[in-house]
Order: C-alpha cells, then sequence, then structure tokens
C-alpha cells in the first residue's frame, strides 16, 4: 500500500512513542490510510496512546484535524444564503441548551446546521433527548440535513457517514484504549466534525467541573484555547465560552424531561435562571458573530422577543416536523415520581455532578454498551444547588422512575453525590468564567 520512500506506520509510532512532533505528511498518511483500512487498528490505537502521553504542538493538533475532514466530504452550502453558524458544547448533565437555542437563533434568521451527539458516560445527549418526541429523526442523510437546514433555518441531527469518517473510526477505538482524554485527540474530533459541517462561524460551550471531563478551569482553558486556534487557522469565527458545570444546568436531568424543560422555555415561561443564561449568552455570540445584531445587549433584546412572541417555538416545532417528530403527541412520563429525601440537615457545599448522571443510567435513562435501548422518561427534577439550605427529610431532587429497584440503587447514588455541611457554601466561581477568541 505504501510506496517506497514513504514512511511506515510503525516509524511513526516510534517518532511520537519518543516524544517527537509529526510532520503533516505522517500524520495524513497515517489518517488516510486507517480510514481506508491500510492501517489496522492496533497501531492506530499506538498512535492514540503514544498521543496520550506526549501531547502534540499546535501545528500537529492542526494538521490531524485537517486529515481527519480530508477523511470524508465537506458540506458545500448555497452561495449568497444566510450565515452559517453552530454551536458545540463539551457535555454536562441537564444541558438541554441546543433545544432551545438552534430554533431560537434561526428564528432571527441565522441558518443553523447543528450535529450533535447521543449520550456519553454520564453526560446525556441531545440526539438521545431529540428522540423522546414521538417520530423524530435523528439520523438524517447529508442531503436531508442540508435540505432541511435550508428549508427551516435549523437543523438537529447525528454525523453522518460521509463527515469526518475518521472520526467514527478513531473514536471508537479511543473509548476501549482509555484515550478519550486527550487533548489534541479531543480538539481534532470536535472540530473535524464541525469543519466538515462547514459553517461561516462556531460558538463553543467549553465546560469545566464535576459534570463534565475538563475537571479543571485550567484544563478547560486549554482545550478551549485550542479549539478557537484551529477553527480560526481554517478562517471561521470562532468564540468559546468557559462555563460552570459543578451541579446540573436547569431544572430537569433525563431525556423527555429536558425536551419537557426546553419546550416550556420556548414558549416564553420562565425557567431555570442558569439555564436560561448560559443558553442566552451563547446564542447572543451567534447573532453578533452573524452580523444580526451589533452587539450582544442588542442581540440579548431580540432573542427575549422571539421568546415572548412565540417564533422560537414555532421554529422548533418546524424542524421537528421537518425530521419527522410530532410535538403534538405526549412526551414519555415514568409510572413513579417520588422523592430523594436528604438524611441531614445543612447547606449544598458541592455536588459530584457526575454521579447524578450515572444515576440517571441506573435508572435505564443512558446506556451501559453500545446499541442499547434508554427509557427516554425517567431521570430527575428540581435538584438543590449549591449554597440552598436543607432539612433532614426534604427533597434533594425528585426521581422519575419506572422500577423501584433501579429506583433505590439511583437513589443511594443521588444521597451520596451531595456533599451538606453545617457551614454557608464556599464562593461559587461565576456562570459563564471566560469569554475565549
Amino acid at each position: 500500500m505504501y510506496s517506497e520512500g514513504m514512511f511506515l506506520p510503525a516509524q511513526v509510532i516510534q517518532r511520537k512513542r519518543d516524544g517527537r512532533a509529526l510532520t503533516e505528511d505522517e500524520i495524513r498518511m497515517f489518517v488516510l490510510g486507517f480510514t481506508r483500512g491500510a492501517i489496522p487498528d492496533y497501531q492506530m490505537a499506538a498512535l492514540a496512546m503514544a498521543t496520550c502521553f506526549h501531547g502534540m504542538n499546535t501545528e500537529e493538533t492542526l494538521w490531524l484535524t485537517r486529515a481527519m475532514v480530508d477523511s470524508g466530504q465537506v458540506i458545500e452550502w448555497p452561495r449568497g444564503g444566510a450565515f452559517c453558524c453552530d454551536k458545540h458544547s463539551t457535555g454536562g448533565i441537564g444541558d438541554k441548551t441546543s433545544l432551545i437555542l438552534a430554533p431560537l437563533v434561526a428564528s432571527c434568521g441565522v441558518k443553523v446546521p447543528m450535529i450533535s451527539g447521543r449520550g456519553l458516560g454520564p453526560t446525556g445527549g441531545t440526539l438521545d433527548k431529540l428522540e423522546s418526541i414521538a417520530g423524530f429523526r435523528a439520523d438524517l442523510s447529508l442531503a436531508e440535513l442540508m435540505r432541511v437546514t435550508e428549508r427551516v433555518g435549523c437543523c438537529i441531527t447525528g454525523a453522518t457517514p460521509e463527515l469526518a469518517p475518521a472520526d467514527r473510526k478513531l473514536y471508537a477505538l479511543r473509548d476501549v484504549t482509555a484515550t478519550v482524554s486527550s487533548l489534541p485527540l479531543i480538539v481534532a474530533s470536535i472540530m473535524s466534525k464541525k469543519l466538515a459541517e462547514n459553517a461561516d462561524g462556531l460558538v463553543l460551550d467549553v465546560k469545566w467541573g464535576s459534570g463534565t471531563f475538563m475537571r479543571t478551569r485550567e484544563a478547560s482553558q486549554e482545550l478551549a484555547r485550542a479549539m478557537v486556534g484551529v477553527g480560526k487557522r481554517y478562517g471561521k469565527k470562532m468564540v468559546a465560552l468557559q462555563t460552570d458545570m459543578n451541579q446540573p444546568l436547569g431544572a430537569c436531568i433525563g431525556n423527555a424531561l429536558e425536551v419537557r424543560e426546553a419546550l416550556d422555555i420556548l414558549r416564553g415561561e420562565p425557567g431555570a435562571a442558569d439555564l436560561q443564561a448560559v443558553t442566552l449568552a451563547l446564542a447572543a455570540e451567534m447573532l453578533v458573530m452573524a452580523g444580526a445584531a451589533k452587539d450582544v445587549a442588542v442581540a440579548g433584546e431580540m432573542l427575549h422577543k422571539k421568546l415572548a412572541s412565540g417564533e422560537a417555538l414555532r421554529k422548533f416545532e418546524e424542524m421537528a416536523a421537518a425530521q419527522g417528530g410530532d410535538v403534538r403527541q405526549e412526551l414519555p412520563r415514568a409510572q413513579f415520581v417520588e422523592p430523594v429525601r436528604s438524611s441531614v440537615t445543612g447547606v449544598v457545599q458541592a455536588i459530584a455532578c457526575d454521579e447524578i448522571g450515572y444515576a440517571v443510567i441506573v435508572l435505564g435513562g443512558g446506556r451501559k454498551a453500545a446499541g442499547e435501548t434508554i427509557d427516554r422518561a425517567v431521570g430527575f427534577e428540581r435538584p438543590k444547588k449549591i449554597g440552598e439550605p436543607i432539612e433532614a427529610g426534604e427533597p434533594l431532587l425528585l426521581m422519575h422512575h419506572n422500577d423501584p429497584a433501579r429506583a433505590m440503587k439511583a437513589a443511594a447514588m443521588v444521597r451520596q453525590a451531595y456533599a451538606i455541611g453545617p457551614a454557608p457554601a464556599p464562593a461559587r466561581p461565576r456562570l459563564i468564567c471566560e469569554r475565549i477568541v
């Protein structure tokens, strides 16, 4: 497969194993060879592990991303159309911002083709949430993705086979070789799909804390800067907001429950302050980036009007219908709703937010293995937040479930996740910590 004079895969692995930088040709050869099947999984896994140990410099990360983009097709949007902008979140517990943001921004005249994912570890997946809507299709073809986006103004679907196929193959290896947390591999994975989507701009929600894989602000900041840097090198408009994920976002955790919460906000009803703040901040950045508003203050006024008028809700309904969904049908509801009560009196000091996500999986609302069927009705509602007082016997949250045995295990996990003490809670960091451009 390789002509004389080209590097052998083992030589490339050895160079990275020894901590040396790779060339663009070496990276490209490796990625495209792996995508075609010429380089076997075990050699790609070896390179991924070597990268996990030694990292990549800025140029290597760009070249890796570019090779992954070039492993498949790149969408060509019609010339002269509306500004095309997407949003990506690095994942969190209760994060349903995409469900609100895509139709809200589209109602302001900005095109939003959003490629999303399923649940990963304890974090819920946007596609799993949307599939709580009867008939909703999150597996559109590339042609359907483009058609819905052009006709409706927004679309939320999974990555199609044509876009960055190298990422799909590589991620499956990373998931089973403990290399998911490698920063250059994360950057290339996220950005290759977004760059293949070929939007004019991208707004990133890069989270940190106990409910995401970047536990510290420093690690999250490094990831945000790396992704913004790659996007700008590609000529895209880029903004990242660093947000706090040390507690669940909003009032609901779980697929159908989160859809219901998002629809309430789209109807103009008052929602959880933290969810509204993050969603509107991201949406405002998209409008300013697209030139639809001169600054975030003006953008905020536009967004509030679209929510109050019902235009954002109608756009969501239009998108859902275009993707086969019927929002008139009742969302799944659990058979049982019961409180998980605190055993102590005090103030919520901290929440092991990922444990709340894992408790949803125990209830059946997430996957322990790929391909598992999930119960979209289960989850939690109205969780106590950090700094809130609580009495012994008072609910930490409400649990929606269909299986008492699973519920008993999940309730124990929730109680373990909450740290409650007699002293006032430590000062909370800002919800939106930093803006990175």
